[in-house]
């Protein structure tokens, strides 16, 4: 599928290292204007929010990590993979802790270093992007497996 895709200045969008480029965001906002995604990954610890588009539900309960981690390897990367041709969003409730480790995760399956990835989303996306210590440590042992 080729979608018309993110504008790179549109609020949210992060550019990865290959070009891809991903959108993040808080569902306690309301939808930015302009296009929508085609593929949503929402990540929350309970029920994901019905939606117009394809999306996938990682749960990640507020300030933690993954409940399933491989579960939310295979999201990743699938989400990653689709990232190349359709408007690909990440959103979590406030759209910075959970949505930054996604993102930075994502910037890791992209070749950025595991080290790096949280600076490069901060940089990137969202200054406070990645809220806890262990959202942290988990992205920089996500290149790990």
């Amino acid at each position: 599928m080729t979608a018309e895709l993110w504008d790179p200045a549109g609020e949210g969008v992060m550019r990865l290292p290959s070009g891809r480029l991903v959108r993040g965001r808080g569902l306690r906002r309301p939808l930015p204007a302009g296009l929508g995604p085609t593929f949503a990954v929402h990540i929350i610890g309970g029920t994901g929010p019905t939606v117009p588009w394809e999306s996938r539900l990682l749960r990640w309960p507020d300030f933690r990590l993954p409940s399933e981690k491989d579960t939310a390897r295979a999201v990743l990367r699938e989400a990653w993979k689709r990232a190349t041709g359709e408007r690909v969003e990440f959103a979590c409730g406030g759209g910075r802790g959970r949505t930054g480790a996604a993102l930075a995760c994502l910037a890791v399956l992209d070749g950025v270093p595991a080290d790096e990835a949280v600076a490069y989303v901060r940089r990137h996306y969202r200054r406070q992007a990645v809220e806890t210590p262990w959202q942290r440590r988990y992205v920089s042992r996500f290149g790990e497996s």
